[in-house]
Protein backbone atom coordinates (compact mmCIF):
# COMPACT_ATOMS: atom_id res chain seq x y z
CA UNK A 1 0.00 0.00 0.00
CA UNK A 2 1.41 3.43 -0.86
CA UNK A 3 2.69 5.34 2.15
CA UNK A 4 0.71 8.48 1.33
CA UNK A 5 -2.61 6.67 1.92
CA UNK A 6 -3.52 6.90 5.58
CA UNK A 7 -5.97 4.82 7.60
CA UNK A 8 -8.58 7.62 7.60
CA UNK A 9 -8.62 7.59 3.79
CA UNK A 10 -8.93 3.81 3.73
CA UNK A 11 -11.81 3.86 6.21
CA UNK A 12 -13.61 6.62 4.30
CA UNK A 13 -13.17 4.80 1.00
CA UNK A 14 -14.43 1.52 2.47
CA UNK A 15 -17.35 3.32 4.08
CA UNK A 16 -18.13 4.96 0.76
CA UNK A 17 -18.31 1.50 -0.81
CA UNK A 18 -20.76 0.33 1.87
CA UNK A 19 -18.45 -1.89 3.92
CA UNK A 20 -19.95 -0.80 7.26
CA UNK A 21 -19.65 -4.18 8.97
CA UNK A 22 -15.94 -4.33 8.13
CA UNK A 23 -15.43 -0.84 9.56
CA UNK A 24 -17.33 -1.73 12.74
CA UNK A 25 -15.04 -4.73 13.20
CA UNK A 26 -11.97 -2.55 12.60
CA UNK A 27 -13.04 -0.12 15.32
CA UNK A 28 -13.89 -2.89 17.78
CA UNK A 29 -10.44 -4.41 17.30
CA UNK A 30 -8.46 -1.17 17.21
CA UNK A 31 -9.69 1.33 19.80
CA UNK A 32 -7.13 3.88 18.57
CA UNK A 33 -9.42 4.52 15.58
CA UNK A 34 -12.19 6.15 17.65
CA UNK A 35 -10.64 9.64 17.52
CA UNK A 36 -10.94 9.55 13.71
CA UNK A 37 -14.74 9.64 13.86
CA UNK A 38 -14.97 13.44 13.78
CA UNK A 39 -12.63 13.76 10.82
CA UNK A 40 -14.53 11.06 8.97
CA UNK A 41 -17.84 12.79 9.59
CA UNK A 42 -16.48 15.88 7.83
CA UNK A 43 -15.96 13.86 4.64
CA UNK A 44 -17.75 15.39 1.66
CA UNK A 45 -19.36 12.10 0.61
CA UNK A 46 -22.87 11.64 1.97
CA UNK A 47 -22.47 7.86 2.00
CA UNK A 48 -19.43 8.18 4.26
CA UNK A 49 -21.25 10.53 6.63
CA UNK A 50 -24.28 8.24 6.76
CA UNK A 51 -21.97 5.30 7.41
CA UNK A 52 -20.25 7.14 10.25
CA UNK A 53 -23.65 7.81 11.83
CA UNK A 54 -24.45 4.10 11.61
CA UNK A 55 -20.99 3.27 12.98
CA UNK A 56 -21.46 5.54 15.99
CA UNK A 57 -24.95 4.20 16.61
CA UNK A 58 -23.64 0.63 16.61
CA UNK A 59 -20.55 1.35 18.71
CA UNK A 60 -22.54 3.39 21.24
CA UNK A 61 -24.65 0.30 21.81
CA UNK A 62 -21.95 -2.37 21.55
CA UNK A 63 -18.87 -0.56 22.89
CA UNK A 64 -20.11 2.35 25.05
CA UNK A 65 -16.99 2.55 27.20
CA UNK A 66 -14.77 3.27 24.21
CA UNK A 67 -17.04 5.40 22.02
CA UNK A 68 -16.54 8.19 24.57
CA UNK A 69 -13.02 8.65 23.19
CA UNK A 70 -14.57 9.97 19.98
CA UNK A 71 -16.10 13.00 21.72
CA UNK A 72 -13.13 15.38 21.32
CA UNK A 73 -12.91 14.73 17.58
CA UNK A 74 -16.64 15.28 17.16
CA UNK A 75 -16.65 18.47 19.24
CA UNK A 76 -14.23 20.06 16.74
CA UNK A 77 -17.01 19.88 14.14
CA UNK A 78 -19.21 22.19 16.21
CA UNK A 79 -17.03 25.06 14.93
CA UNK A 80 -17.41 24.08 11.27
CA UNK A 81 -18.81 26.81 9.02
CA UNK A 82 -21.29 24.35 7.48
CA UNK A 83 -24.47 24.04 9.59
CA UNK A 84 -25.05 20.53 8.23
CA UNK A 85 -21.71 19.40 9.64
CA UNK A 86 -22.48 21.13 12.97
CA UNK A 87 -25.86 19.41 13.04
CA UNK A 88 -24.25 16.07 12.28
CA UNK A 89 -21.81 16.64 15.13
CA UNK A 90 -24.62 17.37 17.57
CA UNK A 91 -26.44 14.28 16.35
CA UNK A 92 -23.34 12.12 16.87
CA UNK A 93 -22.78 13.51 20.35
CA UNK A 94 -26.36 12.62 21.17
CA UNK A 95 -25.83 9.08 19.88
CA UNK A 96 -22.66 8.72 21.92
CA UNK A 97 -24.97 9.52 24.80
CA UNK A 98 -22.33 10.29 27.41
CA UNK A 99 -22.57 13.07 29.98
CA UNK A 100 -19.16 14.36 28.87
CA UNK A 101 -20.85 15.61 25.69
CA UNK A 102 -23.46 17.72 27.51
CA UNK A 103 -21.35 20.89 28.02
CA UNK A 104 -20.62 20.99 24.30
CA UNK A 105 -24.26 20.41 23.45
CA UNK A 106 -25.23 23.23 25.80
CA UNK A 107 -22.87 25.46 23.82
CA UNK A 108 -24.62 24.39 20.61
CA UNK A 109 -27.90 25.73 22.00
CA UNK A 110 -26.58 29.16 20.93
CA UNK A 111 -25.78 28.09 17.36
CA UNK A 112 -26.94 30.47 14.65
CA UNK A 113 -28.78 27.61 12.92
CA UNK A 114 -32.17 26.68 14.36
CA UNK A 115 -31.83 23.00 13.36
CA UNK A 116 -28.52 22.70 15.19
CA UNK A 117 -30.09 24.29 18.28
CA UNK A 118 -33.04 21.91 18.12
CA UNK A 119 -30.82 18.85 17.65
CA UNK A 120 -28.72 19.98 20.63
CA UNK A 121 -31.80 20.37 22.84
CA UNK A 122 -33.02 16.91 21.88
CA UNK A 123 -29.59 15.34 22.43
CA UNK A 124 -29.30 16.89 25.90
CA UNK A 125 -32.76 15.59 26.83
CA UNK A 126 -31.89 12.09 25.60
CA UNK A 127 -28.59 12.00 27.50
CA UNK A 128 -30.23 13.26 30.68
CA UNK A 129 -33.05 10.71 30.37
CA UNK A 130 -30.55 7.93 29.76
CA UNK A 131 -28.48 9.02 32.77
CA UNK A 132 -31.51 9.14 35.05
CA UNK A 133 -32.54 5.59 33.98
CA UNK A 134 -29.12 4.33 35.12
CA UNK A 135 -29.56 5.71 38.65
Amino acid sequence: MPEDIDIKTIIADYMGKGFLENIIDMFKHDRSLYPLIGELMADGRIRVRLGISALVETLAREDPENIVTSIPSIVVLLKNENPTIRGDAVYLLGMVGHRDAVPFLVGALDDENSDVREFAREAIEEIEAKSSRRL
